[in-house]
């Protein structure tokens, strides 16, 4: 059965290994090009801080209806920060809740549990720290300089995280995300544990499994675009 490679990181945060480097970013590029995904181990983020991320988003969506509208956008931004949800009864049924960069005026945090804002800004950065080590190791796998892609999306004020929760599916009803692709360059995915997520190869749906301490990585339209553009 296909399954998506998991590549240790570890060696990119150190001096030297160019040509262990090498082959990793080989295994990267292969990988974007079979599955448009991959995954990642080893990439610094600290994992007490992704099982917080998870247990606070948990408990947010948790909370009365009436609390979690408290953080509905501000109007008239131009990201709706904040928590939104999708009408239920559908298909996509989802509740989630945007987040700009820490310090962005549109961002909105729910006073309960009161260390959500904390770990979630803190996770944001951390996940931004491990996007800039991805960005430089795609760009390598474009046959680029590793600068390119920071360059080319420089301005870091609209990356955003979001945090989603999908209602439980049932043997007659399947809840989930309608298949789709990602409109960004690259997405960085913490799952839970509850198996859900799936990439389309060759007609065939492939589970990507949770694992303890790791993150999938997405390749999104903008750098499909760019790899054309490329060749």
């Amino acid at each position: 059965m296909a399954k998506v490679p998991t590549v240790d990181l570890s060696l990119f945060f150190r001096v030297g290994y160019e040509d262990k480097k090498s082959k990793i970013v080989d295994t990267i590029s292969k990988a974007c090009c079979e599955y448009g995904f991959f995954q990642i181990v080893n990439h610094g983020v600290p994992l007490d801080l992704t099982s917080q991320a998870l247990r606070v988003s948990k408990s947010f969506f948790e909370s009365p209806t009436e609390a979690k509208l408290k953080c509905s956008p501000l109007p008239n931004v131009p990201v709706p920060a904040g928590y939104n949800k999708k009408p239920n009864p559908s298909y996509e049924f989802s509740e989630f809740l945007i987040m700009l960069p820490p310090g962005s005026d549109f961002n909105i945090f729910p006073d309960n549990p009161p260390q959500f804002r904390e770990v979630m800004e803190e996770l944001f950065s951390q996940f931004m720290k491990i996007g800039m080590v991805v960005e430089r190791i795609l760009s390598e796998c474009l046959g680029l300089p590793p600068c390119v892609l920071e360059e080319f999306n420089n301005d870091r004020s609209w990356d955003f995280l979001i945090a989603l929760f999908y209602l439980p599916a049932t043997e007659k009803e399947r809840i989930g995300s309608n298949p789709h692709k990602d409109l960004s360059c690259f997405t960085i995915v913490l799952q839970n544990e509850v198996a859900g997520l799936e990439v389309q190869k060759d007609g065939e749906w492939i589970l990507i499994a949770p694992q303890p301490d790791t993150l999938v990585v997405n390749i999104d339209d903008a750098l499909q675009v760019n790899k054309c553009i490329c060749e």
